[in-house]
């Protein structure tokens, strides 16, 4: 982006007039969908100042600082749209309110990936591809079954999609060519079948994979997954069935269809960590079974796909209703930690809740009451009252009441992610295959920083050197026990 140029002078209504008070150089950047370039800025340039090390790279042009994605745009996308402010969230331009009310999870992620509402003809091949590929190879039981007994089953998901990658060949770019699902963008169409076989398997296995998780811990044998089941009393299936006399086991209908919705509900969320993940892994153009991976170990963390337990968590310390007053003020110390309410996007109340607080009146009506539940409508009856959480926009969101429904429905607690796994990969494949047939090409992510360290400095021998002291300027000293500590004691000789 040149300085003053024809195309885009001072005034011009699309554009964004800066100047430079270094240099008192004036430029002009585009504004194209009320955003603007980065790159733009590098030409934006200055000498180098006094105060300037060489490290800032002064003379090569500004950088862009946006710790944590708070304001950067990384693709443009037409998957979901986002109003974090008026508290909307539509899958390609449909409102969640309408597909959690009349759709279902595979119609709704046929929408995702492919872009539009599904006819009656490709909703019934897009459905039995993804069941018919719900089956795992018999292999599959000895790789679960190596993990330890007590093993998170979030561990065991994130690693059963990569060695799940391992089983097909013709899935990988690193061994078919880097273009095989690229050309899919300029109309391959062997490249677009290969693509959407990968996609049928990964949602297909994503509840026996984590059907297995859940059962290999109470040391049952695994499901093969029934036929003639929907997707989601296909999962409770493979979670319950236990023996061949339970033939005509089915699912209770009101937990079919609230898994369901709450599938529906978590299937997308635009740029969250997670789906970042998946981007930034897939933009190396490796195999989407090794993205799908990276994403799980993303949403591993407490931070985003462990918030719902966190809720939990939350309830359990607080005791009964009587004690949220005291956790509250407690939280206006900041003592304590509100969970399930307000989000990184969402300024106003989630949308996804007023939705799931319905589902969950209708689980409690066939589980039972939760002995939580109590403390919970305290808790958020008073939150919402509050000006404290009020004025800071801190509204219940989708993790308050999805872990009072899991629990209930009676998943543990740790099982919670993969709940929030098995229909997030729709979002993760659906931006994945929106990167590999961008007709730009996929370049490979690579974002820059802001270097604050040590300048040049030389090499000092070991002999000459001052110790450096202090917190996180030194490794840690671990208390050792047991056999270390018994061989660290002890007289070792090697054998030469």
């Amino acid at each position: 982006m040149g300085q003053n140029t024809p195309a885009q002078k001072i005034g011009d209504v699309n554009s964004l007039t800066v100047t430079d008070n270094r240099t008192g150089k004036q430029y002009t950047v585009p504004i194209s969908r009320n955003s603007i370039p980065a790159t733009a800025f590098k030409a934006i340039k200055a000498p180098k100042g006094p105060k300037d090390r060489d490290e800032d790279e002064t003379e090569k042009g500004l950088r862009i600082s946006d710790k944590g994605f708070l304001n950067t745009a990384v693709i443009e996308s037409r998957i979901t749209y986002i109003d974090g402010d008026a508290g909307v969230l539509r899958y390609r331009g449909y409102p969640i309110e309408q597909l959690a009310e009349q759709s279902n999870f595979l119609e709704s992620a046929y929408l995702l990936i492919y872009g539009s509402l599904p006819s009656k003809t490709q909703y019934s091949t897009f459905e039995n591809e993804v069941l018919l590929h719900g089956v795992m190879h018999a292999d599959a039981a000895g790789f679960f079954r190596a993990f330890r007994y007590d093993a998170h089953p979030m561990a065991m998901l994130t690693s059963a999609y990569a060695y799940l990658g391992s089983y097909y060949r013709e899935a990988n770019p690193s061994l078919e060519g880097q273009a095989l699902y690229t050309k899919g963008a300029k109309g391959d169409e062997a490249a677009l079948r290969n693509m959407d076989k990968q996609i049928y398997r990964i949602i297909g296995k994503a509840t026996t994979l984590a059907a297995m998780a859940y059962r290999v811990r109470q040391g049952r044998e695994f499901v093969t997954p029934p036929t003639g089941l929907s997707y989601a009393a296909s999962f409770l299936y493979q979670l319950d069935h236990l023996s061949p006399s339970d033939a005509n086991y089915r699912p209770h209908p009101v937990l079919e269809r609230a898994l369901d919705i709450l599938f529906i509900l978590h299937a997308d969320h635009e740029m969250n960590a997670s789906s970042t993940t998946v981007l930034q892994t897939g933009s190396s153009l490796v195999d989407p079974y090794s993205a799908v991976a990276a994403g799980c170990a993303s949403l591993y963390g407490p931070l985003h796909g462990g918030a719902n337990e966190a809720v939990i968590r939350m309830l359990i310390s607080i005791g009964s209703p009587d004690n949220v007053p005291a956790f509250l003020a407690a939280v206006k110390k900041r003592e304590k930690v509100l969970s399930g309410f307000g989000h990184r996007v969402y300024k106003t109340s989630d949308p996804r809740s007023f939705i799931i607080r319905k589902v969950a009146d209708e689980v409690f009506a066939v589980t039972g009451k939760d002995e939580l539940l109590d403390t919970a409508m305290a808790l958020h009856d008073a939150a919402i009252k509050d000006e404290y959480f009020v004025s800071r926009k801190l509204a219940p969101n989708v993790d308050f009441w999805s872990g009072l429904i899991y629990r209930a429905m009676g998943f543990p607690l740790d099982f919670f992610p993969v709940l929030f796994v098995v229909p997030r990969v729709v979002g993760w494949l659906a931006h994945w295959r929106q990167m590999m047939l961008s007709p730009d090409g996929v370049k490979i992510w690579r974002p820059r920083q802001i270097y604050v360290g040590a300048e040049k400095r030389d090499y000092v021998p070991v002999d000459a050197r001052e110790p450096v002291d202090g917190p996180m300027m030194s490794p840690s000293v671990v208390p050792h026990s047991g056999v270390t500590k018994r061989r660290n004691i002890s007289e070792i000789k090697s054998k030469l």
